[in-house]
């Protein structure tokens, strides 16, 4: 489904602020691949789904979607195979508008829009019951202003929004990292659920090393724009925090020192 050959991208090059974000990645995905991606600050997690969504051009490489090269894209024209779900949860949705017709200019995505009404009937019975999906009891509310409801409920909102067309790839940039663990952990079992009923091949960055152990059949770990460990199956089910530190001291060649993941 997704095929990242020797991608390098270097931010404010020839400068003293220069940055090598990706060093040559090589990374392949298979349909229905549901990857957790961990490493440090720097490391070019980030960087990855921004290159995949086309976010900033890459300064060298290739990146094949489903046997389509999206490398020189805009951001645009891959918007409408893509779903993404970013950390913030005020992003991804419209606050003025109401939680029925956010869905509905999700629904609309990559299509000509015409004059007509915005929410049919039909359609508001098919979002009513995507709702029920998320358990908060939003399909009884979908005349109200998205900007009334929590950041946890905000960001469920989005992800399904995101997976409404069932997109070629899933990127997921650290999307609880905003929210209470209880209302993270919603999320995170409502993320599950959606991605493995619909086989979505997704990508999921997660600061948090026993997320990224409990969900998925892959992981992978970067570090300085590579990827430095990776595994999948049941070697990936086998797998304990500890074994996630000591096989990034092994592949960097130095102790790991992230806070913000440690006492996550």
């Amino acid at each position: 489904m997704l095929t990242v050959s020797n991608v390098y991208k270097t931010f404010n090059k020839g400068t003293i602020n220069e940055k090598k974000a990706l060093r040559g990645l090589n990374l392949h995905l298979k349909e229905g691949d549901f990857v957790t991606v961990i490493g440090g600050n720097g490391a070019g997690k980030s960087t990855l789904l921004n290159m995949i969504a086309g976010v900033y051009p890459i300064d060298g490489g290739k990146i094949i979607l489903n046997g389509e090269d999206i490398s020189r894209q805009p951001e645009h024209k891959r918007a409408k195979h893509l779903g993404r779900v970013f950390q913030d949860p005020m992003f991804g949705t419209a606050a003025g508008m109401q939680i029925d017709e956010n869905l509905a200019l999700a629904y609309r995505r990559g299509e000509k829009r015409g004059l007509g009404w915005g929410v049919t009937k039909e359609e508001s019975e098919v979002y009513a019951e995507k709702l029920k999906i998320l358990g908060l009891g939003l399909e009884t509310r979908m005349t109200s202003k998205v900007g009334l409801l929590s950041g946890g409920q905000r960001q469920a909102l989005t992800l399904l929004m995101a997976t409404l067309k069932n997109p070629n790839l899933l990127l997921l940039d650290e999307h609880t990292a905003a929210l209470d663990p209880k209302t993270a952990k919603t999320v995170l079992d409502i993320t599950n659920k959606i991605v493995t009923e619909n086989n979505l091949t997704t990508l999921m960055i997660t600061h948090n090393m026993k997320d990224a152990l409990r969900l998925g059949n892959r992981i992978i770990m970067m570090h300085e724009g590579r990827i430095i460990f990776d595994a999948e199956g049941e070697e990936k089910a086998k797998l304990t925090v500890a074994d996630l530190l000591q096989k990034f001291e092994q592949a960097s060649g130095g102790e790991f020192a992230n806070d913000r993941m440690m006492l996550a």
